[in-house]
């Protein structure tokens, strides 16, 4: 009896020398939740690469993918612990760390912590040619969708209106629907325009343009110039969609990946790292993808780095702040 107690508490020994060696040849598995948007959007396919990347370039990581109603929401999750990089617009990024209760946040978002600029999401107005709206002033009495709600598209929906000197309450109607959605209702002749901010030729748009004839609708440099930081004067060029044939002024704001000070300096420089280094699969995923550089990567950055992302910044030669 006492041989055989002896072998069952050499054994227990045994398996409890082995669990505690675990760490030292195996380690735990880093989870990183990419916060992006809706599916129809520019943020999903962007985040399905970003995973991608991280998952072949990052040992140890398990990478996913979560569909949001975008910059707001992500921006509050993040806040929250329940994820690790999001895409956002840059006007939501610097209402959050201000804690603007107008635009979804009750308090400042100080956990939040930058990783880089992006890419520049255009304001696209689109209308169908049967509505007659050629321009912002056209929208007065029309139906509107203005994306979905807590989003950075309706931020800057608000924004740009009253930039024109318009409200909500000029329009017929306001829908607050996601890209697709939106689209969808203007198919079904039950929406005059949809305003849209994403990167150039995002699926939704070239959708709309395909099935019925649009109108883009111009948004003048002296709007855009009232708005203010952070929009800045763009162009959409010509033929970005089925049936637009010259170029049109519109506004733009930059995007950026942002994550929280949760999370270890190392694994935020090993996602900037492997993002920069495979730019060529986020352009494949889509055009907006090519518009990232790293010499515009700290551009207009409202809130402070992740020591990770700095890290990395600085290898590079970039002058990161204090």
């Amino acid at each position: 009896m006492k041989s055989l107690f002896r072998s069952h508490r050499l054994a227990a020994l045994a398996a409890a020398a082995l669990i505690a060696a675990a760490p030292a040849t195996a380690r735990a598995e880093e989870f990183i939740n990419v916060l992006t948007g809706g599916t129809s959007g520019v943020y999903y396919p962007m985040g399905v690469a970003l995973s991608k990347i991280y998952g072949e370039k990052i040992a140890g990581t398990r990478p996913t993918v979560q569909a949001t109603k975008a910059s707001v929401e992500n921006l509050v999750l993040l806040q929250q612990g329940k994820g690790e990089i999001a895409f956002t617009l840059g006007d939501s990024l610097d209402a959050a760390w201000r804690g603007d209760e107008d635009a979804g946040f009750k308090a400042p978002l100080k956990k939040l912590r930058g990783v880089t600029a992006i890419y520049p999401n255009y304001v696209q107005i689109v209308a169908s040619k049967d509505s007659g709206i050629k321009t912002l002033a056209d929208l007065k009495g029309k139906r509107l969708s203005v994306g979905a709600p807590k989003s950075g598209t309706e931020l800057n929906a608000r924004a740009i209106l009253a930039a024109a000197g318009m409200s909500y309450k000029d329009l017929g109607k306001i829908e607050y629907l996601p890209f697709a959605e939106s689209v969808e209702l203007m198919k079904n002749r039950q929406l005059d325009a949809t305003l849209q901010s994403a990167g150039l030729g995002v699926a939704s748009l070239r959708d709309l343009a395909t099935s019925v004839e649009i109108t883009v609708v111009e948004v003048p440099a002296a709007v855009v110039d009232k708005a203010g930081a952070p929009f800045v004067k763009a162009t959409i060029p010509a033929n970005t969609y089925t049936g637009q044939s010259a170029p049109v002024q519109a506004a733009a704001v930059v995007n950026y990946l942002v994550t929280h000070e949760g999370v270890k300096e190392d694994l935020v420089y090993q996602m900037t790292k492997s993002m920069y280094e495979n730019l060529g699969d986020l352009a494949a995923a889509h055009a907006a993808g090519k518009a990232i550089k790293l010499e515009t990567a700290l551009e207009g950055m409202p809130i402070p780095l992740h020591p990770g992302a700095a890290k990395y910044f600085k290898e590079k030669g970039l002058k990161v702040g204090s």
